[in-house]
């Protein structure tokens, strides 16, 4: 891929490419971005590990907590994930649905890697799951829109703070390798970006914009008639953001299950995320119609669906029993300190519910 980069940037005008560019050719190009290839990305065998991986009751939890505010809510029993990964999320929720619910779900996924794609078909296999192309197919949509890590992999612009001149950071290509360069900020999206949504730089801060987060918030809140958004990713609020230990931004990528500061090594072959902003994000809902109701860490909103009720009693003193693996996996997602602690979890409402 770095052939085609190369090329790719020296037919640009001013020989260099933005951040948000970079992270849409290395991710999603067609033929070699990381999310389009045919390989393993999450889990043991890949490059990192997704909440919903950890165990099947995750989903399971989730298919309860749904349940019941689909019936409270009165909405039908409908749900679109967008990035479903591995589909391994879906399985689990509709496996748990079968069993608390003689009504059927509709279950419709949005996904944009074909590998993925393939790995759904192969173990979602009822007549429950529908892959659909865009939002556009299924509205108006009633019922559940949710998204698990979607947000941090979105191509972001990056921009720096250099003694009050806001600058962006550029990617160009010198001595066979990829650099940066900064220039002062001229892309009005980032501007208007910054000044609606309030967010600001200390001095020699560094801070990705997630520009393309406005559409996807967009078109959710097109397709949703009526029903319930819920978000699930990492991020701060602005006032976070502030805090001196993130003064060099958040993005990073995953390489084999290890953190990768310099993201412009192995272009196409690891993960690359950030930082979701949340106050932004919950603000754009607002102004789409998508009124914010709560937002979580993710340990708290599972003890909300019930999830310390799933752990089973009875002791068994075989480690590697489908109790013991249930149990520790639900003491990883609800511990203090464990990895449901890192992230957040945001619901937003439409309608009447």
């Amino acid at each position: 891929m770095l052939k085609f980069l190369k090329e790719y940037i020296e037919k640009e005008p001013l020989k260099r490419i933005t951040y948000a560019e970079y992270m849409k050719q290395a991710l999603y190009h067609p033929q070699y971005g990381y999310y389009m290839k045919e390989q393993s990305k999450i889990g043991r065998e890949g490059d990192f590990i997704t909440t919903s991986n950890i165990s099947d009751i995750y989903g399971r939890s989730l298919a309860k907590w749904f349940y019941k505010k689909a019936i409270e809510w009165n909405l039908p029993f409908g749900v679109c994930e967008i990035g479903a990964g591995t589909g391994r999320f879906a399985k689990a929720f509709i496996d748990e649905w079968r069993l608390i619910s003689s009504k059927p779900i509709h279950y419709y996924i949005l996904e944009e890697s074909p590998y993925h794609q393939k790995l759904q078909k192969e173990i979602l296999t009822g007549d429950e799951v529908r892959q659909i192309k865009s939002l556009e197919e299924i509205t108006p949509f009633e019922g559940l829109i949710f998204s698990n890590e979607l947000y941090d992999a979105f191509p972001v612009h990056v921009i720096e703070n250099h003694e009050g001149q806001l600058m962006e950071v550029m990617i160009t290509f010198k001595n066979n390798q990829l650099v940066e360069i900064v220039e002062p900020l001229e892309n009005d999206e980032i501007l208007r970006f910054l000044k609606i949504y309030g967010v600001q730089l200390n001095n020699r801060q560094r801070i990705e914009i997630p520009i393309q987060m406005e559409a996807m918030v967009s078109a959710i809140a097109k397709a949703l008639l009526r029903g319930a958004v819920l978000t699930v990713d990492y991020g701060y609020t602005n006032e976070e953001w502030m805090d001196p230990g993130r003064r060099d931004g958040s993005l990073r990528g995953y390489y084999k299950h290890q953190q990768v500061n310099n993201v412009l090594e192995r272009p196409g072959e690891m993960d690359m995320t950030s930082h979701v902003h949340f106050d932004p994000f919950i603000k754009m809902g607002n102004q789409e119609g998508l009124q914010f109701v709560n937002k979580w860490r993710q340990d708290e909103f599972l003890l909300t669906t019930g999830i310390l009720d799933e752990l089973q009693e009875n002791y068994d003193p075989n480690p590697f029993s489908a109790v013991s693996k249930r149990n520790r996996a639900i003491r990883s997602l609800i511990l203090p300190g464990g990895m449901s602690s890192s992230f957040h979890v945001v619901l937003q409402q439409k309608g009447n519910i």
